[in-house]
């Protein structure tokens, strides 16, 4: 199994609209990802590893598929209107990443 963490980084004057991602964004990404998408989680970040300091990240997405084939096959005919929404909830420039799962409880 895969996970495609898409990750937001907390920069200074930046604007991420949580709400939106929240009930627009996702819903209509785990609808057109389909049946391939065997499960999805979505983290709003809070403060660093110290108390009080800010978090590196305003918000991660993680999707899992069984494969990276699994996930191109679902993303890229959809990637058109996924990639287009983007404007509607951030201007941050996403940090992508297609890990391999190793452990998982």
């Amino acid at each position: 199994m895969i996970e495609v963490s898409i990750l937001y980084p907390n920069s200074e004057g930046s604007r991420f609209d949580l709400d939106y991602y929240c009930t627009k964004h996702m819903p209509m990404s785990i609808r057109l990802l389909g049946e391939a998408l065997r499960g999805v989680t979505v983290e709003q970040g809070l403060s660093g590893g110290l108390p009080g300091s800010k978090a590196a990240y305003v918000a991660i997405a993680r999707l899992r598929f069984d494969s990276t084939e699994a996930f191109y096959a679902a993303f890229v005919p959809h990637a058109e209107v996924l990639q287009g929404d983007i404007q509607n909830y951030t201007d941050v420039e996403p940090v992508i990443q297609i890990s391999d799962i190793k452990i998982c409880r």
